[in-house]
């Protein structure tokens, strides 16, 4: 019998024992293709999905690999079937391909005769397929591109997507070269992208995915369509292209609430694009305005739906999704493989860390005892009010005045849901808070003056889970969230892993109410980030609240 730290069960579920000296080795090893479901303290369960084997397939991961990984970390002999599962289920991925025939245009060819052969019965794929032109191929209508990659990947048949690109409208778009160069990282990552034409990036936050979309738009050198959680997020954009790019200000647009500027780049952000009137979303034409050569869709993760629908006709454009996590709450991480393209590229946040581009950070969960009015609220709310209940309880304002006082001198974020606690806690501490509702302008001079440190703690809603580059945050305090949005909680610890200048530490602290939903949330929350190595303190508040 070996040692290993990991027990591979015949229900696909893995057991890593965090504990044991090769845990670290292991999880780096088995990241590329399993999905973390649960992290208590000793035990982590990871999972084998077909969505997981078949994005490691697409990245250049094969099952020789996967398999090599299992074997090596396993502490019993692997069950055979589940082996034979997964070398079967990674070579279902390009039995189909998509590719351009100089006669016929766009043609689904099968590898595999009997897989061809079957999906094309399928009634699920009525009016996507045309004629049949030999035993191996079928004809596709070329607006279906999408939507067929869709349904085949609900077969269980995804079908490699190696129908080419349209060029687009030309555009001289060049990095410049003054002074800084790709890290290595971003290097790999946009090489693997081009190589596969479309695709995700995935990127720890502050690791620099904008420089990736610069450097894609480099190679492309063709009209641009950059998609963005908000405002704020686009001219973060603007600026960095503008600092590292050829481009000048006259060739990059904004299309938002505020501005409808079309050129050959073009930044939009998803509020303004699904914007709904009269039962249409009018400024989707946006996507049609120009011969767009490159659609980049910043924070994939959270592409609403209206986006993807467009995005099924799209196609035959480049498309590079950019994020910190796959993860979906909406459970479509599925037509985000389809739709933009599967996984590139993934570094763990850990190596990045390593390699000291994103600063180290310790993870500490704060659980604070309600009084016993606050217990008996909870007690008598109804069940889909009991989490804003627990989260949003007074008493959680002490624990973050305390942990304030801990980081004086620090550049402190504190990140909530709920409007009524935030701005309690702003008036508390005497502090600016940032909402939906805030102007962009004032947005930008309160961000602005947190860069220059006359502003040393703001208090921020949701926006703060967008990009918002404010390198010299130092400590996040997050107080409540999206229930257990595990992609939540790794933006919000994100705002403060940008490198500081002083080498320093950061520090990301979740206040919870103990005995209350709170807690279970705050559990499936920490996920993602157990998977990529990051170990929660658990402390009493009472330590901090002297």
């Amino acid at each position: 019998m070996t040692t290993g730290p990991l027990i591979v069960q015949s229900d696909k579920t893995l057991l890593l024992e965090v504990d044991h000296s090769d845990a670290t080795a292991c999880r780096m090893a088995i990241a590329p293709f399993a999905e973390l479901e649960r992290s208590p303290e000793h035990i982590h369960t990871y999972r084998l999905t077909p969505l997981g084997l078949w994005n490691a397939r697409a990245a250049g991961h094969d099952a020789e690999q996967v398999i090599d990984a299992l074997l090596k970390f396993s502490r019993y002999p692997v069950p055979h079937a589940l082996l034979v599962d997964v070398a079967e289920t990674m070579d279902r991925y390009g039995r189909l391909q998509l590719v351009s025939d100089p006669a016929h245009g766009l043609v689904l060819k099968g590898l595999d005769r009997a897989v061809l052969t079957e999906v094309a019965k399928s009634k699920k794929l009525a009016g996507m397929l045309g004629a049949k032109l030999d035993d191996d191929t079928i004809a596709v209508h070329p607006s279906e591109r999408g939507r067929l990659k869709q349904a085949l990947l609900k077969l269980g048949w995804p079908a490699e997507d190696l129908a080419g690109y349209v060029d687009g409208e030309a555009h001289e778009i060049s990095l410049r070269e003054d002074g800084w160069r790709l890290r290595s990282y971003q290097q790999q990552a946009v090489e693997h992208f081009w190589a596969g034409g479309s695709g995700v990036v995935v990127l720890p936050c502050g690791a620099g995915k904008t420089l990736v979309g610069a450097a894609a738009m480099d190679l492309a050198k063709t009209t641009t369509l950059i998609l963005v959680t908000n405002t704020v997020a686009g001219r973060q954009w603007k600026r960095e292209l503008l600092a590292r790019t050829t481009l000048t200000e006259e060739e990059i647009g904004e299309y938002s609430g505020e501005r409808k500027e079309i050129r050959p780049v073009t930044i939009a952000t998803y509020q303004v694009l699904t914007t709904k009137r009269g039962g249409v979303f009018p400024h989707l034409a946006v996507f049609d305005a120009r011969d767009w050569g490159l659609i980049i869709y910043d924070e994939v993760h959270l592409l609403p739906a209206p986006i993807f629908r467009f995005t099924a006709d799209l196609q035959a454009r480049r498309r590079l999704g950019l994020t910190a996590t796959l993860i979906r709450e909406d459970g479509k991480e599925g037509d985000v493989f389809s739709l933009i393209g599967p996984k590139r590229f993934d570094a763990p946040w850990r190596d990045i860390e390593a390699q000291g581009w994103i600063a180290p950070a310790d993870c500490t969960e704060v659980r604070v005892t309600l009084t016993d009015e606050e217990r008996m609220r909870y007690a008598v709310a109804e069940a889909e009010e009991r989490y804003r209940v627990a989260s949003t309880a007074r008493s959680k304002l002490p624990v973050v005045e305390a942990i304030v006082a801990r980081h004086a001198g620090d550049q402190v974020l504190v990140i909530g849901a709920y409007l009524d606690q935030l701005h309690e806690l702003g008036e508390h501490l005497g502090v600016p808070v940032i909402h939906g509702a805030t102007t962009n302008k004032e947005r930008e001079r309160l961000f602005d003056a947190f860069r220059a440190g006359e502003v040393s703690t703001l208090v921020l809603s949701k926006v703060g889970n967008f990009s918002i580059d404010l390198p010299e945050a130092t400590v996040a305090i997050q107080v409540s969230g999206t229930f257990g949005s595990r992609q939540e909680e790794a933006q919000r610890l994100g705002r403060v892993l940008r490198p500081k200048s002083d080498g320093r530490q950061a520090h990301f602290y979740t206040v919870v109410a103990r005995d209350t939903i709170d807690t279970e949330y705050a559990a499936h929350r920490q996920r993602f980030l157990a998977e990529q190595g990051y170990a929660y303190t658990i402390i009493d508040a009472a330590d901090l609240v002297k």
